[in-house]
């Protein structure tokens, strides 16, 4: 069992934002030794959870539904399993929406090492889009896809 100042640690988030998930009811079944939390593994991984949807953009209010699901027993694996399928869809399009960006930078990257040893951009015009090498040029079509 930890403290919530070790918890704190651990996690590397304020005090105050534990005791504000607990608040807010994502630690259920949480001891308490006359009234100080005591975090057990159940809680560890609850918080490692709590984080990474966080991460993921999602809203307290929908992570403790998941919680509540989660107490109710197995009657709600399809809910729980639906609510991770749409995490999962909505991580895949964030994930696509950065590659466009690494894939911008990458280009920019080798397009200013282009001008560096050039000393200016007159080449690089002419080559845009149509005349780039084929590797760049797949960077450059999947960065600029969308818009």
């Amino acid at each position: 069992m930890y403290t919530i100042g070790q918890v704190s640690k651990m996690f590397h988030l304020p005090v105050s934002t534990l005791r504000y998930y607990d608040k807010e009811g994502l630690f259920p079944e949480i001891q308490r030794d006359s009234g100080i939390r005591r975090f057990g593994e159940a809680e560890l991984e609850a918080l490692r959870l709590i984080e990474c949807l966080k991460k993921a953009g999602m809203e307290i209010k929908d992570i403790r539904q998941f919680m509540v699901w989660c107490s109710q027993g197995s009657s709600t694996y399809a809910l729980r399993r639906d609510f991770f399928l749409r995490q999962k869809e909505a991580a895949e399009k964030e994930l696509e929406k950065m590659q466009r960006v690494l894939d911008m930078i990458c280009f920019k990257c080798w397009y200013y090492e282009q001008a560096v040893q050039d000393g200016n951009e007159e080449r690089l015009y002419e080559m845009i889009p149509d005349h780039l090498p084929e590797e760049i040029r797949m960077l450059y079509d999947h960065a600029h896809e969308d818009t």
